[in-house]
């Protein structure tokens, strides 16, 4: 799967996701679009699923209609994350389209 990871996403869990091609919005140069114009971005890119730990996603955006699987992280630490990587792994995996999955670290 084609993932991107957005802003506060540990970089260093791209290694546990060696099944997947990962890109972060930085390096995709779109560390300035706001959520609605990141997701029609990363659509059309042919992203699909977006890692992140902004938790108010869900109430900014009407994702219902989108097409791309969203996995939320609880915590942008990336000690904690680690502890849970698993869990975070499993989530991506079993993403499928316009799924939105939230990630409890504790």
């Amino acid at each position: 799967m084609r993932i991107l990871f957005d802003q506060g996403t540990p970089v260093p869990l791209r290694q546990s996701l060696t099944r997947h091609e990962v890109t972060t919005v930085y390096e995709r140069e779109w560390s300035r679009l706001k959520n609605g114009e990141l997701l029609d971005a990363a659509e059309k890119q042919g992203f699909e699923v977006l890692v992140t730990t902004d938790s108010n996603l869900k109430y900014q955006q009407n994702l219902k209609s989108r097409r791309i699987a969203v996995v939320v992280l609880s915590t942008p630490s990336w000690p904690r994350i680690q502890r849970a990587v698993a869990e975070v792994v499993g989530a991506v995996d079993a993403a499928s389209e316009g799924s939105y999955t939230e990630v409890e670290i504790p």
